[in-house]
């Protein structure tokens, strides 16, 4: 088998822009965005926003509310340098709480930065479950990949061509691709991927979107059956993975960072590979088998669980509810 998949040496350049003063990056509309939206939300709505102040991962000079309960929510990785600081106990003493979305993040940075237990909690992300009034089609299986294209996209497309040529006379492939960095109003970071997006659109079993906003992305997942997601980049959660789920996709992913936890068991997995071309053929392998069987009783059924399980564990309603009662806890402290 013979890939045209980019050489880890080759890779483009991932590095990103500088954030504002503040932290943040200016028209961000990624899922950090969207957590931190309804974060305000339930603190405004329950009359805690004059007690509790949440710092979404960049910490600056005056981002300490000494009148409040200070808790720092953290959506990066445990080596982005802007979570540096937080090797230094005189840091994390300025925080009530540590905050992480997921269990796999939280220990990455206790091995990092050397944080206490006490110091930290878990609440993961959430979303409004994808309702699905109408089933999936039936005339072709439709791949979808909703996430930014550092994150695999130079894997997948290769893989596809290949699958298409595997596949043709079989069954019809379709493969449709949301994915830039004006997610998070970075234009200019979508450059290097601009021989990628076209090699998308020029195929006849490929669509390039784009960026498009959330409540898009998710009608288009429910048209879906397959989140082909050859993941190379750390996840810390996953709330692309997590609403693929909620609309009844199939996930193919690999066994990296946080997406074991944030599928709970539900993926179809494979073992990651640091060698580009090495992940390749492990994705193509698992991909393949996962078109095979998709319609399958037993495939079917499963997809059924991830979606009960997914509206449930990742519901708002419930994701709420802890938030509340971590305030609650902090302000009886």
């Amino acid at each position: 088998m013979s890939l045209d998949v980019i050489a880890e040496e080759e890779m483009v350049d991932v590095s990103f822009p500088k954030p504002q003063a503040d932290g943040t990056y200016a028209d961000a509309k990624g899922g950090t965005e969207m957590m931190a939206e309804r974060i305000t939300d339930i603190l405004e709505r329950n009359g805690l926003d004059d007690k509790i102040n949440v710092i979404h991962s960049r910490v600056r000079e005056d981002s300490i509310d000494l009148s409040k309960k200070n808790i720092l929510l953290l959506h990066d990785t445990c080596d982005d340098p802007e979570a540096a600081h937080l090797s230094k106990p005189s840091s994390r003493n300025k925080f009530d709480k540590i905050v992480f979305v997921s269990n796999h993040q939280m220990q990455s940075f206790h091995y990092q930065h050397a944080l206490r237990y006490k110091e930290t909690h878990v609440i993961h992300n959430a979303i409004d479950p994808i309702v699905l009034t109408e089933p999936k089609p039936t005339e072709r299986i439709n791949l979808i990949y909703h996430t930014t294209p550092h994150r695999g996209l130079e894997i997948l497309v290769p893989c596809f061509e290949w699958i298409c040529n595997h596949f043709k006379d079989q069954v019809e492939l379709h493969l449709d691709v949301y994915s830039s960095f004006n997610a998070y109003g970075w234009a200019d970071r979508d450059i290097p991927y601009k021989g990628l997006f076209e090699k998308v659109d020029s195929h006849p079993n490929m669509t390039y979107h784009g960026y498009q906003p959330n409540d898009v992305v998710r009608e288009a997942l429910k048209q879906a059956h397959i989140f082909a997601y050859p993941n190379i980049w750390q996840e810390t959660s996953c709330i692309a993975a997590i609403e693929a789920m909620s609309a009844g996709c199939e996930i193919v992913c690999p066994n990296h960072a946080a997406l074991p936890e944030t599928t709970a068991g539900f993926a179809t997995m494979y073992q990651y590979h640091e060698d580009p071309n090495s992940h390749a053929h492990e994705f193509i392998e698992t991909l393949v088998n996962a078109i095979h069987s998709h319609r399958s009783a037993g495939q079917q059924s499963k997809l059924e669980m991830a979606k009960v399980y997914i509206d449930n564990f990742y519901n708002w309603s419930y994701r709420e509810s802890e938030w509340l009662q971590l305030f609650s806890k902090l302000l009886r402290e």
